[in-house]
């Protein structure tokens, strides 16, 4: 199979970036090592900024993302005894959506066929070749046959666990992982609050979030050590309704667990984002923790600074764009990564702390309170700075 750009991974980075290219008449094939099902079902975050959301309307793409997801103008960051809202619109006159990466995935997928996207599902041992020449390739399998992708460019977004990254030899990489984790539930019932809640309180990190007026996400923070079998849903519940009681506008409503999971914590960049003909966009290159609702929205600013750079090589053969394409994604990526590192810092009990650490979180949450221009810094990052 020949093909312009061969994408490398089904997520949102790789699909957003399909659909941009084929937008532009530009021929591409996704390789995806997972099945349709399984990329459908993956639960993951659920804050889009007004990048992403642009993007999808854009490409055409926005009919259930307008009609179901919901505009916050708002969030809440609070401890035990006080709740400060970041007025979004207030402030700087944007603001963002909740629609679930899930949502996005599964309309991004539905309008491949008739955009010309090919995707091609259970594609096992991806492999790049010759990626710092002028015919870099991809080999695979698929149903015990041997495949190869003939490509101008090789772009991975095949998440950190991929093959891609691996590929490029010498790589800079950054890595700080977080002594705690997320425990997460995913319900059928209706938020206890009409806009997210990040908690510090005095047993620890905890967000009520959502996913549209019937469906709630809920995290605490835990320990590394915990499992997941030691928390029944009835012990999580019981947690939440603690915390939440003093802090939302209605009762933690409890519900069967659609999805449980603990997820580690940690902010990664790999700063060798090109490597000859190959290109890194989305998980592959970055990690954030999602305490700022980050990553698929960097994912997002990624593809959009990408494809540009393609789109002006393949049509007009003007290779500006892909010599500057790392500069410019890592000088969004790491400011993004600093918000996310400070919100976590500011609203997590780090196990090393004490009570100093402990009164230097309380002075800067009173800080932020009283202060509409350390609200308004707050904002301009929680909605996603300008591309």
């Amino acid at each position: 199979m020949k093909t312009e750009v061969a994408i490398v991974g089904a997520g949102p980075a790789g699909l957003l970036l399909g659909h941009l290219l084929r937008a532009e008449g530009i021929a591409c094939v996704i390789l995806e090592r997972q099945t349709r099902a399984h990329v459908e079902s993956r639960i993951r975050a659920g804050v889009l900024e007004m990048v992403t959301t642009d993007l999808m309307r854009r490409l055409g793409l926005d009919a259930r993302l307008r009609a179901e997801g919901m505009v916050e103008t708002g969030f809440n960051l609070a401890t035990d005894d006080q709740v400060i809202r970041i007025d979004l619109a207030a402030l700087i006159g944007r603001h963002v959506t909740v629609y679930g990466q899930t949502e996005v995935t599964r309309d991004l997928i539905a309008a491949a066929p008739e955009r010309g996207l090919e995707i091609v599902w259970e594609a096992a041992d991806v492999v790049p070749h010759a990626v710092d020449g002028d015919a870099p390739y991809l080999t695979y399998f698929t149903g015990g046959e041997a495949g190869r992708i003939e490509a101008r460019f090789v772009v991975g977004c095949d998440g950190f666990h991929g093959a891609c990254r691996k590929a490029i030899p010498d790589g800079e990489a950054f890595d700080h992982s977080y002594p705690f984790g997320w425990l997460g539930i995913l319900a059928d019932v209706p938020p206890c609050h009409r806009e997210l809640i990040y908690a510090n309180t005095a047993d620890g990190f905890a967000l009520a979030s959502m996913r549209s007026p019937t469906r709630s996400r809920y995290y605490i923070q835990v320990p590394l050590t915990e499992r997941l079998e030691d928390w029944p849903a009835e012990r999580l519940w019981d947690e939440l309704a603690r915390r939440f009681a003093p802090l939302a506008e209605r009762r933690v409503t409890r519900g069967p667990a659609l999805e449980m999971s603990i997820a580690p914590l940690r902010s990664f960049v790999f700063e060798t984002m090109r490597h000859g003909r190959l290109f890194l966009a989305g998980d592959a290159a970055h990690i954030v923790p999602p305490t700022g609702a980050k990553g698929l929205n960097l994912a997002a600013s990624d593809v959009a600074y990408l494809s540009e750079a393609l789109i002006a090589c393949l049509r007009g053969g003007d290779e500006a764009g892909l010599n500057g394409y790392e500069r410019r994604a890592l000088a969004r990526i790491w400011k993004a990564e600093r918000f996310s590192w400070m919100l976590t810092k500011l609203m997590h009990r780090f196990p090393e702390d004490g009570p100093f650490e402990h009164r230097m979180q309380q002075a800067e949450l009173d800080y932020v309170a009283q202060s509409r221009a350390m609200q308004t810094a707050i904002a301009e990052n929680y909605v996603g700075l300008p591309l």
